[in-house]
């Protein structure tokens, strides 16, 4: 099933941006089209996330150990 749904959303992606783009292609150009387009926006937008989620786990482990200062100079000292 994940197949059919990715060569249909393909469809429907290569369509749009062979309009945008302003190419005319055949059916299965187009279908090729979305399914590569997917993966490699699919992939990119995995790896952009890994990155920033990575920045946003140091950004909160920072954080997290200012508090912790906080809290010990406020209240244990």
């Amino acid at each position: 099933m994940p197949v059919i749904l990715l060569i249909i959303l393909g469809a429907a992606a290569g369509f749009l941006a062979t309009r945008l783009m302003d190419i005319d292609a055949n059916v299965p150009t187009t279908v090729a089209i979305g399914v590569l387009g997917a993966l490699i926006g699919g992939l990119l937008l995995r790896f952009l996330l890994a990155l920033t989620g990575m920045a946003f786990g140091f950004i909160g482990a920072v954080l997290g150990a200012v508090f912790l200062i906080w809290l010990w100079q406020t209240y244990v000292k």
